[in-house]
């Protein structure tokens, strides 16, 4: 099928990161994939969340996070969550994939008792919103790690390996690849994929709307996520082995 963007089938959206966006946070990027655009920072708290302090856990930190999308990141305004009482299911879901992604990449006794608290702030939705988040997270949780060892706060790196994540569908019976809403929306299946570097799986997240899908089409929707989550890898690194401010997946 003619993607509307005229993309190949395995073929992600264009990719740029900007590190160092927040100019506070010792982390922060700010991720476009495609119309979908995300501010992620990582905020360092010198103490361990209140339920390892009770439960008397020392020498081991944490990695948390909160997921927000701004009223205007869609085509019409949303109302703030806030002020209809606190975070919907589908917010509470998509922070708890993120904090569990990125903890899969952490080292938490090498963080001695520290919190990491990752915000991703959606301002521009077109699909894909949770795996840009996790995506770009990684980017503001290792430069929030590099502070910590620079300021001799942790003895240690604690990353360990990259985390990032990517979405896939069956549209029309076709495999594809970095769904935007258009196709979101109308699509048979619909999957979230997120991988360390290495290439190892930390969550598969997949649906069928209306009828089930074979194992052949598993297959098929899994090979493509695993190419774009390698191109996604190699642009963090990218980014972070060459210091770089800013870089886009045609750069990598």
């Amino acid at each position: 099928m003619a993607r509307e963007d005229g993309r190949r089938p395995d073929e992600l959206r264009p990719v740029t990161i900007k590190r160092h966006y927040i100019k506070h946070a010792e982390g922060s990027a700010l991720i476009a994939t495609g119309d979908t655009h995300v501010i992620c920072t990582a905020s360092v708290i010198d103490q361990q969340p209140r339920f390892m302090r009770d439960q008397r856990i020392k020498n081991k930190g944490w990695v948390t996070a909160e997921y927000a999308m701004l009223p205007r990141s869609t085509s019409e305004r949303m109302q703030r969550e806030m002020t209809r009482g606190g975070p919907s299911g589908r917010t509470q879901e998509i922070q708890r994939l993120i904090g569990r992604s990125l903890r899969a990449a952490v080292d938490l006794n090498a963080l001695e008792e520290q919190t990491i608290w990752i915000d991703c702030d959606v301002i521009q939705a077109d699909g894909g919103t949770r795996t840009a988040s996790i995506t770009g997270a990684f980017i503001a949780l290792w430069d929030a790690c590099q502070e910590l060892v620079e300021r001799k706060r942790i003895q240690s790196f604690p990353i360990m390996d990259n985390i990032a994540a990517t979405s896939v569908g069956l549209v029309d019976g076709e495999a594809l690849l970095d769904l935007c809403y258009t196709e979101d929306s109308t699509a048979d299946v619909d999957m979230n994929i997120v991988m360390t570097g290495s290439g190892q799986f930390i969550e598969i997240q997949g649906t069928a709307e209306e009828k089930p899908f074979s194992r052949g089409d598993y297959d098929q929707m899994l090979d493509i996520a695993v190419g774009g989550i390698q191109q996604l890898v190699r642009l963090q690194n990218r980014i972070m082995l060459e210091n770089l401010d800013e870089a886009c997946i045609g750069d990598a």
